[in-house]
């Protein structure tokens, strides 16, 4: 039975795409089928990790929610897309349904909005037609009605929060919500930590303070910024203290329920 993992932050620049694509590849390089869709309609951005542009997008979300498309048909096979330079063998498959990044179509979002009874809908469908064990969702940061969707019907949320004091509070919310929204599985990961930190104390600490587990804690690296994006750092550098993070992270899901 196919997993439903959502990647929330309550804030923006938490590194929550970057963490959800580098995830997501690590999945399917263990032989799963993993669809990753971007549903932070309003800023979308995930799809440049999986080394698409504009022009690479003939369908996106967007068209999905607007009736001009079946949702199967905005699926892109991004597996070859991945470790530019290295021999990647995704024997899964990985599969990215993007959201526009057309100036007029997001702001047609921001004035028209959109039905969003329709991403359920839309999850189950990809589910189905790409035969999917997992479907990652990137969600859009703060709480919305998507987010609220999205949360409510995920097997598995994972938190992405920096060690910072406006973060540790909107997560103490975000923490609150999928309780009561009785999301099965809950974790947190903790980005852009400071090397110099205790990193079992602050896993502890922040353990203590939302009572819930901590799946990984990825450090600050200025190896990861400077790749700005065009590739997944965990395929093109698998031996970084960054990298095994993420791998802890995706052993997490892969075991969780």
């Amino acid at each position: 039975m196919a997993k439903i993992v959502s990647i929330h932050s309550f804030r923006g620049g938490t590194g929550k795409s970057n963490v959800t694509a580098n995830v997501a590849a690590q999945v399917a390089l263990m032989g799963k089928r993993v669809g990753v869709i971007d549903t932070d309609i309003q800023s979308p951005g995930i799809h440049v990790l999986f080394g698409m542009d504009e022009e690479m997008i003939d369908k996106a979300l967007n068209d999905y929610l607007w009736g001009r498309c079946k949702i199967e048909e905005t699926a892109y096979d991004v597996g070859a897309q991945i470790g530019k330079g290295q021999v990647v063998v995704m024997s899964g498959g990985i599969y990215l349904i993007p959201s526009s990044i057309r100036a007029g179509e997001i702001a047609r979002v921001l004035r028209e909005g959109y039905d969003v009874s329709l991403l359920n809908e839309g999850f189950r469908a990809l589910i189905e037609k790409l035969n999917l064990d997992y479907l990652f969702i990137d969600t859009h940061p703060g709480l919305n009605e998507e987010t609220l969707l999205s949360v409510a019907i995920s097997d598995l949320l994972l938190i992405i929060l920096r060690p910072d004091q406006q973060d540790f509070q909107g997560t103490a919310v975000t923490v609150d919500v999928a309780r009561k929204l009785e999301v099965p599985h809950l974790y947190l990961v903790v980005n852009k930590a400071l090397t110099s930190y205790d990193f079992a104390e602050l896993r502890r600490r922040v353990e203590e303070i939302y009572d819930c587990p901590v799946a990984a804690i990825l450090p600050l690296s200025e190896d990861v910024a400077r790749m700005q994006s065009s590739d997944l750092f965990s395929i093109q550098y698998p031996d970084h203290p960054f990298s095994e993070s993420i791998r802890q992270i995706a052993a997490v899901v892969e075991t969780a329920g």
